[in-house]
């Protein structure tokens, strides 16, 4: 396939207007040629405001589009299994929205049709593209923290609507027929991919979840352990119905020589050794998967090795499947 990548998103929804939409006209070798969405209104309207030539209401039109190269698939979690299998049955290259599925056994059905399609999948786990989480991988592989002992992440939010979930009362997040769980399945997968990254595949993971808000539709805490080799051992403990005061959100790397840590959002790192501690901060792009796109066009041009594979998006998954069951 040559440049440029002709993308369309199916979805083209809020996550699209600022994260992830821009990006695909920004990137040598890219061009968002097409948009979808349900409400043909509001596809009309995200066209019109991103400048994009075309807009659909059906996802079967937008897969039958032969201007088409790649698909972005930004609905939510439920129609990722259907969305995924139609564009590759079309022929279509996917960028698939994390989570990769509601399950790992929809995540296992996806492999299977990417083996029988000339189209390739990659998984929208951009984190590990960003250059702060980057950095931490750099500071973990150089051993400036010396052998890795222990990592722990306390992610905690409170009951009331917050940025992180506008329209609380309504947002498809919290739905688990939507989006599979509730905000563990939401916020989770970037986290647990990056240990992917960093640590390799898991040797074992054990897990549970509860409700302890009655109000929530789904369970509100989570906790899991993951052993990964060399003895590096994972302790994450995810509450959403948290006093304000008890927000917390860093992911911890213990070392015999070191500590580094990295919040979620991926703004600065710090690291304390023999007793200093130094903190470099990041700007992160504006249109915050930029880099992953990139990474994903390049991949569909043959340009590079696939930058976050569907193996790694059920395993990603699987550990979910696991904390959660």
């Amino acid at each position: 396939m040559t440049a440029p990548i002709r993308w369309g998103i199916l979805g083209a929804g809020e996550v699209c207007e600022v994260k992830s939409g821009p990006a695909f006209q920004k990137v040598q070798g890219a061009e968002l040629a097409a948009v979808m969405r349900r409400d043909g209104e509001k596809a009309a309207d995200f066209a019109r405001r991103h400048q994009v030539g075309k807009w659909y209401d059906s996802v079967e039109v937008l897969l039958g589009d032969p201007d088409i190269d790649a698909v972005y698939i930004a609905t939510p979690p439920r129609y990722h299994l259907e969305h995924c299998l139609a564009a590759l049955a079309a022929g279509k290259h996917v960028y698939l929205e994390k989570p990769m599925a509601m399950n790992a056994s929809e995540c296992a059905a996806i492999i299977e049709a990417e083996k029988k399609s000339p189209g390739k999948v990659a998984i929208a786990h951009y984190r590990r593209q960003l250059p702060a989480f980057v950095k931490v991988g750099e500071l973990i592989r150089d051993k400036m923290i010396g052998e890795v002992r222990l990592v722990e992440v306390n992610f905690f939010l409170p009951e009331e609507e917050n940025a992180l979930v506008p329209d609380a009362k309504d947002n498809w997040r919290l739905n688990p027929e939507v989006s599979g769980g509730g905000l563990f399945h939401d916020l989770s997968p970037h986290l647990l991919d990056l240990l992917l990254v960093y640590f390799g595949k898991p040797l074992e993971y054990h897990g549970f979840s509860k409700r302890l808000n009655p109000a929530a539709a789904a369970d509100d805490f989570v906790q899991g352990t993951i052993l990964f080799d060399n003895n590096i051992i994972f302790r994450g403990c995810w509450c959403f119905s948290v006093a304000p005061c008890a927000v917390s959100e860093r992911l911890v790397v213990t070392g015999n020589k070191g500590v580094v840590s990295v919040p979620f959002f991926g703004d600065e790192v710090r690291l304390c050794t023999a007793g200093e501690e130094t903190v470099q901060t990041f700007d992160n792009p504006v249109n915050i998967q930029l880099p992953m796109i990139e990474a994903v066009t390049n991949y569909f041009l043959g340009r590079q090795d696939c930058p976050c594979s569907t193996a790694d998006g059920l395993q990603v998954m699987e550990i979910i499947d696991n904390f959660t069951s």
